[in-house]
């Protein structure tokens, strides 16, 4: 039995060891990166799969005559067809819980530079502006304090419970977003009324037809003029187009944006015009600390040899 692993540099820069992963199969092939062009010739007698961001679709699946598990390196299931999985009796497993120290901490440092102005402070003193300055320290930049303010959580899962819980210790009031387009729920606030009422929005949700472009225009308008907007869960989420519009015209108080509708923007992107606003982009990296990515790694080994064992583990299929 061999296993095949798509994109392993996604995940490993030289500080991950794979020692555990390689012990499960007698046979592994790594590659670093895999175009889509290759991806049915690489898997074509693989018996085990794992990808991260590689997409299986049909087309590479039913190639695979060998195929029994997929192991997703990753939470979310998008890049694999799960149907077509399903159909030809191929297992697809996922990973949760790796990341959510890293994430709650990618989600408030957004908070903290965004909320202390970190960046233009940083940036005033590199120009000279505290050498010049007459007194002994600059104000040139409003800070706000957490404490007594609001959080709305979108998306209550593993992460946006790691987010509540982390929010509480600033003293926030955390407000609990029902489940778009599901029904009402004890001890949760519709989404417009948290809109309306937080200080913070962080979003923890999936992508999906519910889920898509729900914040946009609309949204930006039942907004606070000083509300941040903290995105780390998937880009397709916030209507892009919109937030630029809503921070160059001063509708809301900042973002801070770790996804994209499109990831590398190899296109382009709208949130990546410097003359935006009160915005910080940073590139995918909310859960790549190098200890969620060991656990990642682990998570894959510990799928793998439950599967082994004929008893799948974190099965999406």
């Amino acid at each position: 039995m061999n296993g095949v692993f798509l994109d392993s540099d996604s995940i490993d820069t030289g500080d991950i060891s794979y020692e555990s992963l390689r012990a499960t199969l007698p046979s592994w092939q790594f590659y670093g990166h895999t175009r889509s062009n290759e991806t049915a010739d690489r898997i074509k007698e693989a018996a085990i799969v794992v990808s991260n961001k590689i997409v299986l679709d049909r087309e590479a699946l039913t190639s695979a005559k060998n195929l029994k598990l997929v192991c997703i390196a990753a939470t979310g299931t998008n890049n694999v067809d799960l149907e077509t999985a399903s159909e030809l009796g191929i297992t697809v497993c996922n990973v949760v819980h790796y990341a959510t120290p890293s994430v709650v901490q990618h989600v408030f440092g957004l908070i903290f530079a965004l909320s202390t102005r970190l960046i233009e402070y940083h940036q005033a003193v590199q120009s000279g502006q505290w050498n010049n300055a007459v007194h002994f320290c600059l104000l040139d930049f409003p800070i706000r304090e957490l404490s007594g303010k609001s959080i709305g959580i979108i998306g209550y899962g593993e992460l946006g419970n790691g987010v509540a819980r982390a929010a509480e210790c600033f003293g926030m009031n955390v407000l609990i977003a029902q489940r778009p387009g599901g029904p009402a729920q004890t001890g949760r606030t519709p989404v417009a009324e948290l809109l309306e009422h937080a200080d913070v929005i962080s979003l923890h949700c999936p992508l999906t037809e519910q889920t898509r472009n729900l914040i946009g225009a609309a949204e930006f308008e039942m907004m606070k003029p000083d509300a941040l907007l903290i995105n780390t869960a998937r880009g397709g989420i916030v209507d892009e187009y919109a937030l630029a519009e809503a921070l160059r015209i001063g509708q809301i108080g900042g973002a801070g944006i770790d996804t994209i509708a499109e990831e590398p923007p190899v296109k382009g992107n709208i949130l990546l015009d410097p003359e935006i606003p009160n915005l910080i982009v940073t590139p995918h990296i909310a859960w790549a600390t190098q200890s969620a990515r060991q656990r990642l790694v682990d998570g894959v080994t510990a799928n793998i040899k439950a599967f082994l064992k004929n008893a799948p583990t974190n099965r999406v299929n």
